[in-house]
């Protein structure tokens, strides 16, 4: 079975480690998904592609497994693991957000 999250960054090359450690972090307060940094996916070609860390642009591919929203032998969508996969996600994105600004500064400024 493969985790319930899988993070890829192409092996640290498409984001900074700090943005993806950040990321990994934030899925500390939903210990029910299993996770893992560059497993089998570790990114697909536009997070190759485009992640240049170095000129500031970091791309981070996310697999979610559909065992975190739905029931996988009938198809059928789960509403409650499907309202915690996007808590999750909510989550994620703002850590995101956070580390932009963080790193950046506010948009515009």
């Amino acid at each position: 079975r493969l985790p319930d999250l899988n993070f890829g960054t192409a092996d640290g090359a498409s984001c900074s480690t700090q943005l993806s450690q950040a990321l990994l972090a934030s899925c500390n307060a939903f210990p029910q998904y299993s996770r893992i940094l560059n497993g089998r996916f570790k990114g697909g070609y536009i997070t190759r592609h485009y992640g240049d860390p170095v000129n500031h642009i970091h791309a981070v591919q996310l697999e979610m497994a559909q065992c975190c929203y739905m029931d996988e032998k009938s198809f059928a969508y789960l509403p409650e693991k499907g309202q915690q996969a996007q808590q999750l996600l909510e989550r994620l994105i703002n850590t995101a957000l956070q580390w932009g600004r963080d790193q950046y500064g506010e948009p515009g400024m």
